[in-house]
């Protein structure tokens, strides 16, 4: 049992990592070819397009779709927080887009006591609150102004919970290959419909790039799901939010970004001790019979 749980959380914590090396790639690509946002967002929804349908071939399975309203929300909330996370890498620091994007818990805890009355717990809002202080601390105030271009990573952040309460509810109707075959699917089309002049067919560098980055991001999807069967929600949770610490730690190692400034670091802190408490919120709430 003991040595079960330990594998799920290095694979969790994998997961973390892979996410973070994901974006890493972007950034290193920068040096070598001229691949904008959207390629990378489109080339990571093709791969993964192509390992469902691998799946469901060996095993033989068949889709059954039943809300297509649900798969079609989780799509497109699901490419819009992918493509604004990619943006925010693009655009602004590697450390900052990533601590921003793991904001998503609090989001979903915000959306949920505003629009479910029996989650109106005022605790998660004071925790929201705190969160809320560390977010600002990440923009930035006390320079003369916002740092625009983080507001990339806090959109990406905003979708994703979107993109995660739509998944929640999905996983009612619907098994997990069926949610990814749409959002996958979907999803790529949707790139290629509104960033049709940014995809292009690509030499061999500029392939090595699009396929590491989708790898690490298909394979991180992956370790996540199989992390979760063997620990629980908060220990899930808690470790996926690691991502914050990873990144703050090795942007200035890997891609020479700037190092957290001390109201940086503070902020980054906050981020993760709050979605810290509100995943063992979660639990209490669930083993109560009250979540989501």
């Amino acid at each position: 049992m003991y040595s079960t749980q330990v594998l799920g959380w290095f694979a969790v914590f994998c997961s973390a990592f892979c996410f973070y090396i994901a974006t890493a790639i972007i950034r290193w690509a920068e040096a070598y070819v001229a691949i904008e946002a959207p390629y990378f967002v489109f080339a990571r929804f093709i791969l993964g397009f192509c390992v469902v349908c691998f799946t469901l071939l060996v095993s033989r399975r068949r889709l059954q779709p039943n809300r297509y309203d649900l798969l079609l929300g989780r799509t497109i909330t699901n490419t819009i927080a992918v493509f604004c996370f990619y943006k925010a890498v693009e655009v602004g620091s590697l450390a900052e887009a990533n601590i921003l994007n793991m904001t998503y818990p609090l989001f979903v805890a915000l959306f949920a006591w505003f629009f479910i009355k029996e989650q109106r717990d005022t605790f998660i809002l004071m925790v929201v609150g705190v969160a809320f202080v560390g977010i600002w601390l990440i923009l930035s105030p006390g320079d003369i102004g916002v740092k625009w271009e983080n507001m990339w990573g806090l959109c990406s952040g905003m979708t994703a919970s979107l993109a995660m309460i739509y998944l929640n509810v999905s996983r009612r109707f619907h098994d997990s290959q069926t949610i990814l075959f749409y959002m996958f699917g979907l999803g790529a089309l949707m790139v290629f419909a509104l960033f049709s002049e940014t995809i292009f067919w690509p030499n061999g560098r500029e392939l090595l790039f699009l396929f590491a980055c989708s790898a690490a991001g298909v394979l991180g999807q992956y370790l996540l799901t199989y992390g979760f069967l063997f620990v629980t929600a908060v220990e899930g949770s808690i470790i996926s939010s690691s991502r914050i610490l990873i990144a703050a730690l090795l942007g200035p190692l890997l891609v020479g970004d700037p190092a957290l400034t001390l109201t940086g670091w503070c902020g980054a802190l906050l981020i993760f001790a709050a979605n810290s408490v509100l995943a063992y919120r979660k639990s209490k709430r669930a083993a109560t019979g009250t979540a989501i």
